[in-house]
């Protein structure tokens, strides 16, 4: 069914909607996983389901087949969203007609963002060089076949300096054939009511959905304000400061703020809510259930589907409940989440165009060195690889980061080892409160080729205690975490953990093959967009992209996670 017939008889009966928005997951695991937490969360009856498209087109086969099976297999009208950046009118036309045999009738027209290694937004040739072009293409080429979505900025486009332009451009896309508009997030409802209006006084008539992402974990939240700009009303702010240490109590917080943004906005005549979910299930349920939306939502209990591959100890749709950094757990769906939802509407991070003249300009390895000894000191504020400051944690080992550092280990992950922590205390502590948090120290590096042999030798004469991963960007890869009778190397190693009262042991950060693998490919291609801030083929761009090549990725884990300072003496 066209979307905007679902939401046009919404709006006419008074009844409030909802709907999601989900990501194709990193790995097939993520992706099977998520399959049951679709089938589970679409029995709640929303209006509607969203599939995000990777900038550039990067997930473009992914997000045909998660769009396709929430259309046929658990029978959601499904919105698959398709970006126009990086793709000429051919590839286009494929994902049109791969949308069509899905039997979707629905798309959010975008023009998105530049892929990874890009170093600017650029149309390609024949390509469309905004989001009004793909809406126009779309109509001219498929008639009304399609129900078209586009994206609508509260707070003005990232790009913008001007929102009356802003918004007359929205107007642009709507008289083009745009038929609904989904907004950026909202955390501030009155400025989306405000916003609402401008839309209507300018001619916008056509439905107007606001977009709520409950926060999830406060680091998270923290990001993704610093890369989307999204006003947050101070009183959110401080709260979440307030309980920063609590992560249960940052997600209470998230789904009280999601419930009475919505209920302002429902108080004002929005019908409709748009839910970004992260691929995460057990605070949007929670947020429908308050607010007493679903068909399902209140008296839901989870039941495993005959392809169920979830961890069979915890509650479905909760396991994944706190993920802890970059590490989290490669089965989860929301494994990687944060920059589905950056790339997607247009506010991409800017970090490496803004952050490139504070990095200096390298020409040699120990102004690499150097550069990461200030960012561990705090006199580099980020790094193409973080876009934040190291976490309160790391003091305790900042000596010895800035002493490997030095020696040539550029660090791009590390934690401290953990011998029961209490779950409340403000550096280390996490998930709900009267728990103990326990964690093996952990580093993760760039080594020079030159380098390596040396360090790989003392990593495997120190096995089983230590447990490595190593690759570089051609592709070859090391590890004694093997399993299986094949030894491929699929064991999955517990990097941190946390026991709390009434639940079972929780596992929020693993490592394992499949998502080392998974960060490698976003690690070195970051190397190519730091080179591409300097002009081609001038020595910095020669020289950054000739260390893409010449370094291994190396993540190294002590196991003995009683001898805090053990891992250290493999940086030598």
């Amino acid at each position: 069914m066209r979307i905007v017939d679902k939401l046009k008889q919404a709006e006419e009966s008074g009844l409030p909607y909802f709907s999601f928005e989900y990501f194709p997951p990193k790995t097939e695991q993520g992706l099977v996983n998520l399959y049951d937490r679709i089938e589970r969360m679409g029995r709640t009856g929303p209006a509607f389901v969203a599939v995000t498209w990777g900038a550039g087109g990067a997930t473009a086969q992914r997000t045909l087949e998660l769009s396709e099976a929430c259309q046929g297999i658990f029978g959601l009208d499904t919105l698959m969203h398709i970006t126009c950046t990086n793709m000429d009118r051919d590839q286009v036309d494929q994902a049109l007609a791969g949308a069509r045999s899905a039997g979707v009738r629905n798309i959010l027209a975008l023009r998105g963002d530049a892929p990874r290694g890009d170093e600017f937004w650029s149309a390609c040739s024949g390509g469309f060089t905004h989001a009004v072009d793909l809406v126009r293409y779309v109509r001219e080429a498929h008639g009304d076949y399609f129900c078209i979505g586009v994206a609508g900025y509260p707070e003005g486009h990232s790009e913008s300096t001007d929102p009356a332009q802003d918004l007359e451009y929205l107007a642009e896309k709507v008289r083009a054939g745009a038929d609904f508009v989904v907004s950026q997030l909202v955390y501030d409802a009155d400025i989306f009511i405000d916003w609402l209006q401008r839309c209507r006084d300018v001619g916008i008539a056509c439905p107007v959905v606001p977009g709520v992402l409950p926060v999830q974990s406060y680091q998270s939240f923290r990001r993704l304000v610093h890369l989307t700009k999204v006003a947050v009303p101070e009183a959110l702010r401080q709260a979440l400061d307030d309980v920063s240490a609590n992560d249960q109590a940052v997600k209470d917080l998230g789904v009280e703020h999601a419930v009475a943004t919505v209920r302002k906005l429902q108080a004002a005549g929005v019908r409709g809510v748009h839910i970004t979910t992260l691929n995460l299930e057990n605070t949007v349920m929670r947020v429908l259930s308050a607010l007493d939306l679903g068909t399902e939502a209140r008296r839901l209990t989870p039941r495993i589907s005959a392809t169920q591959t979830e961890p069979s100890n915890v509650v479905p749709g909760a396991w994944d409940d706190f993920p802890n950094g970059r590490w989290g757990d490669a089965r989860s769906p929301a494994f990687g989440n944060l920059g589905s939802y950056v790339s997607t509407y247009g506010t991409a991070m800017q970090k490496i165009d803004s952050g490139g003249s504070a990095w200096g300009e390298p020409t040699e390895i120990d102004h690499i060195s150097e550069l990461f000894v200030g960012y561990v000191e705090g006199s580099v504020a980020s790094l193409p690889w973080s876009d934040e400051p190291l976490l309160a944690e790391t003091q305790r080992i900042k000596d010895e980061l800035v002493r490997v550092n030095r020696l040539g280990f550029w660090t791009l992950a590390s934690q401290p080892a953990l011998d029961g922590a209490a779950s409340d205390d403000l550096t280390y502590g996490w998930g709900p409160r009267g728990g103990y948090i326990y964690q093996k120290a952990f580093v993760e590096c760039f080594v020079h080729t030159a380098m390596f042999p040396a360090f790989l030798s003392r990593l495997q004469s120190a096995s089983p205690r230590i447990t490595y991963y190593a690759s570089n960007r051609a592709g070859d890869f090391v590890t004694n975490a093997y399993s299986g009778p094949q030894g491929d190397g699929g064991a999955v190693t517990a990097l941190t953990w946390g026991v709390f009262p009434g639940r079972a042991v929780v596992q929020p950060t693993l490592i394992d093959k499949m998502n080392f693998l998974a960060w490698r490919t976003e690690a070195f291609h970051t190397w190519e967009e730091w080179a591409a801030v300097f002009p081609k083929d001038s020595p910095q761009e020669l020289f950054l992209r000739e260390m893409a090549d010449k370094c291994w990725l190396v993540n190294v884990v002590d196991n003995e996670y009683r001898n805090a300072d053990a891992i250290w003496n493999m940086f030598q």
